[in-house]
C-alpha cells in the first residue's frame, strides 16, 4: 500500500474518531444537561402519567419526554418537539399562563392524523411542562353525535308537519265527513310512522351506547325465524308475497333473543317493502362449522353499487320517496348492524338491480351445542 493510501486512512481515522468523540461528548452534556434540569425523582412521577409528558426548554426541545408522549408523536426520545407543541410552549411562556390546544400530529408510515390535546404550563423562565392527550376518538364521538342530532330533528319534522297540516285541514273543514274520514286514516298513518321513527332513535341510542346486551342467553335461531315470519305474515299476504324458510341447521347461539329477532324483523320487513307483489322473500338458517348463517333473500328492485356501502348508515335511504310510502325511518338496517356487532358478528350484502338482494348475518354458535352437534354426526 502506497504512502499516500496510508496517510489517507489515518487521517480518515482520526477524524472518524474526533467526530464520535464530539458527538458522544455531546449526548453526554445532553443527559448531564437534562438530569439537572429534571430531577430524578420528577421524572419518576412523569413516567408513570397515562398521559404524555413533556418538559420543554425554550430551545424548541425537550428535557424529558415519558413514553407515552412518545407514542403520541409530541416529541421524541432524542429531544425533538412537534413543532405545534413547541409553538403552544412559546405562547405559554409569553402569557405567563397556562395555553392548551388541539394539535394534529401525523404518525405511522402512513402519516395517519390524530387529534392530540395538548396543556403547556410555564414553570421557569426556560422550562414548561406540556400535558397531552390524545382526543380523537372524542372529536370523532361528538361529530357523530351532533350529525345524529340534526339527522334526528330533520326526520321529526317531516311526520309532525304533517300531522299539524292535516289537523288544519280537518279544523277547517268539519263538516266534510268524508275528508274527515280520510285525513283522520292519514293522521293515524303518521302517527304509527312517528311512533315508530321515535322507538328506532331510542333503540338505536341504546345499541349505540353498549347498554343494550347486558345478560346473554341461549338463543334458537331456528325459533327467531319462525317468530319474524310469524310476525311479518299479514304484510306480506298484503302485498301477495310469499315468505318461505329454509332450514337446513338448527343451531343456537349466545345472545339477546329480543336484539335478534328486532334484527332479522328488519330485515324481511325491507325485503317484503321493497319487492313487487307476487314474488317470493326467503329466509334461510344454516351452519358453517362454528358459524351460524342467517340469511334474507329477495326478488326485489336491488341496491346499486354505489349505494350499498353507505346502506347501513343512520337515515340513509337509497329511494327517499318510496321509504316514506312504506314508513321507512332509514334507521332499521343501521339497528340490524349494531345488534349484529353487540353480538361479535358480521352482516353482509349481496344485491344486483332488478335481481334482488341477500343480507347475510354470521354468528359464533354456541360452543357447547356445536359439540353436541358434532358429536351426533360422527355417531351416525
Amino acid at each position: 500500500m502506497s504512502p499516500e493510501i496510508w496517510l489517507v486512512a489515518v487521517v480518515a481515522l482520526v477524524v472518524g474518531i474526533g467526530i464520535g468523540t464530539l458527538s458522544h461528548r455531546r449526548r453526554t452534556e445532553r443527559a448531564v444537561e437534562s438530569a439537572t434540569l429534571v430531577p430524578h425523582r420528577t421524572r419518576e412521577v412523569l413516567s408513570v402519567l397515562q398521559s404524555g409528558a413533556v418538559i420543554v426548554r425554550r430551545d424548541r426541545r425537550s428535557a424529558f419526554t415519558n413514553t407515552a408522549a412518545t407514542a403520541l408523536g409530541v416529541a421524541r426520545a432524542d429531544g425533538k418537539l412537534h413543532a405545534g407543541v413547541a409553538d403552544l410552549a412559546g405562547k405559554a411562556w409569553a402569557a405567563d399562563a397556562p395555553v392548551e390546544e388541539d394539535v394534529e400530529i401525523s404518525r405511522g408510515v402512513l402519516g395517519t392524523a390524530s387529534i392530540v390535546h395538548v396543556r403547556v404550563t410555564p414553570l421557569t423562565e426556560s422550562l414548561a411542562l406540556a400535558v397531552a392527550n390524545d382526543n380523537t376518538e372524542q372529536r370523532a364521538a361528538e361529530a357523530t353525535r351532533r350529525e345524529f342530532a340534526v339527522n334526528v330533528s330533520h326526520e321529526l319534522k317531516t311526520p309532525v308537519g304533517a300531522l299539524s297540516l292535516l289537523a288544519e285541514t280537518i279544523e277547517g273543514n268539519p263538516d266534510d265527513e268524508q275528508m274527515v274520514r280520510d285525513f283522520a286514516k292519514k293522521i293515524r298513518r303518521e302517527a304509527r310512522r312517528l311512533t315508530k321513527l321515535i322507538q328506532e332513535i331510542i333503540e338505536i341510542s341504546r345499541l349505540q351506547g353498549g347498554e343494550s346486551v347486558m345478560e346473554y342467553e341461549e338463543v334458537d335461531l331456528a325459533s327467531v325465524v319462525a317468530e319474524v315470519v310469524e310476525g311479518v305474515r299479514v304484510a306480506a299476504e298484503a302485498k301477495t308475497i310469499a315468505v318461505v324458510t329454509e332450514l337446513s341447521e338448527a343451531p343456537t347461539v349466545m345472545g339477546d333473543r329480543d336484539l335478534l329477532v328486532m334484527a332479522l324483523r328488519n330485515l324481511v320487513d325491507n325485503a317484503i317493502n321493497y319487492s313487487e307483489p307476487g314474488t317470493r322473500v326467503a329466509v334461510a338458517l344454516a351452519r358453517d362449522g362454528n358459524t351460524a348463517r342467517l340469511s334474507v333473500i329477495d326478488q326485489g328492485l336491488g341496491i346499486a353499487p354505489e349505494d350499498q356501502e353507505r346502506i347501513f348508515e343512520r337515515f340513509y335511504r337509497t329511494d327517499p320517496a318510496r321509504s316514506r310510502d312504506t314508513g321507512g325511518t332509514g334507521l332499521g338496517l343501521s339497528i340490524v348492524k349494531h345488534v349484529v356487532l353487540q353480538h361479535s358478528g358480521t352482516v353482509d350484502l349481496w344485491s344486483r338491480p332488478s335481481v334482488g338482494s341477500t343480507f347475510t348475518i354470521r354468528l359464533e354458535t354456541n360452543a357447547e351445542t356445536a359439540d353436541a352437534a358434532g358429536a351426533a354426526q360422527e355417531e351416525s
